[in-house]
């Protein structure tokens, strides 16, 4: 019975390839190797090659980097662009506040941004901070801004009687 069973089962037979041959790794030397490491970098899963990639976060992505209320601006923006890896420098870029009114306001190179932030209150849903290139980005004083949420015929409707209103002192004026 044992002879039998024995026979029902295959078996294969080791060889050398199988069992005595071992991978070996790339020969590096360790300098090469921690080289290597240092310039491969994973952000969100992708990786970042020094030599060959670029990386530009996608609009409106959300990071956060732990700063005092000491650091000012320009090294703000420094931990940001080196968080991300991204190579530009740093005169480049500028931190803005951006508020839900579509308000947005441009941070001083001598401004502290966490006690900026902090003075914005709590609520995220308020104002935002955002880290956008200089040249793009015109500033939106708060009275443009409280008037970009309504619809062109209201907005029409305004500028109707601003005119109106404008032609009476114009009126006014004449008399005097």
């Amino acid at each position: 019975e044992f002879k039998a069973q024995l026979e029902e089962t295959p078996q294969l037979m080791r060889t050398r390839s199988d069992v005595g041959v071992r991978r070996r790794g790339n020969l590096r030397t360790p300098s090469e190797q921690r080289r290597i490491k240092r310039h491969r970098f994973s952000i969100n899963g992708h990786f970042y090659n020094h030599k060959t990639s670029v990386f530009t976060p996608a609009y409106g992505s959300v990071t956060n980097v732990r700063i005092n209320s000491t650091m000012t601006t320009p090294q703000v923006l420094k931990l940001l662009l080196n968080k991300f890896k991204i190579e530009n420098s740093a005169e480049e870029f500028a931190l803005y506040i951006v508020h839900t009114s579509g308000e947005k306001q441009k941070l001083k190179g001598t401004d502290y941004p966490l006690i900026a932030r902090i003075l914005q209150g709590p609520c995220e849903q308020v104002s935002k901070v955002f880290l956008m290139e200089k040249d793009q980005v015109e500033e939106v004083t708060y009275d443009v801004a409280q008037y970009i949420k309504f619809e062109m015929p209201v907005l029409k409707s305004f500028i109707q009687k601003l005119e109106e209103e404008e032609d009476r002192e114009v009126k006014k004026l004449k008399h005097k």
